[in-house]
């Protein structure tokens, strides 16, 4: 599984981007895909999460984000409302193939390469 993250840009604080992630080699069907986050300096961290364990789009967000970042069921596209200067990292997507509901990093198998978020006025 190829992945590649794409769609960050700079967007002043209260603004909106929708991050997309592209996959090549194998379908979402029955894995999990979790977008996570990094900024200078920090560990990379669970954002949100789709799983199709069991059969739906089943979705889970960091609290940080909560009501603020919806990843879409159909196209794991993560669209981010009301950013602030603390969102600003490398965003990541990621695959666990085997599905579940997991939201550490050490649980992905596969990941692509980052895009830059960054929330500045």
């Amino acid at each position: 599984v190829q992945l590649q993250a794409f769609g960050g840009g700079l967007v002043q604080p209260g603004g909106s981007l929708t991050l997309s992630c592209a996959a090549s080699g194998r379908a979402f069907s029955g894995s999990t895909v979790g977008w996570f986050r990094q900024g200078p300096g920090e560990e990379r961290v669970f954002v949100a999460r789709v799983s199709w364990s069991a059969g739906c789009g089943d979705t889970a967000y960091a609290d940080s984000v909560k009501g603020r970042f919806y990843i879409s069921g159909d196209t794991v596209n993560l669209q981010m409302n009301d950013l602030k200067p603390e969102d600003t990292a490398v965003y990541y997507c990621a695959v666990r193939v085997g599905g579940g509901y997991y939201i550490s990093p050490g649980d992905y198998e596969y990941w692509g390469q980052g895009t830059q978020v960054t929330v500045s006025s």
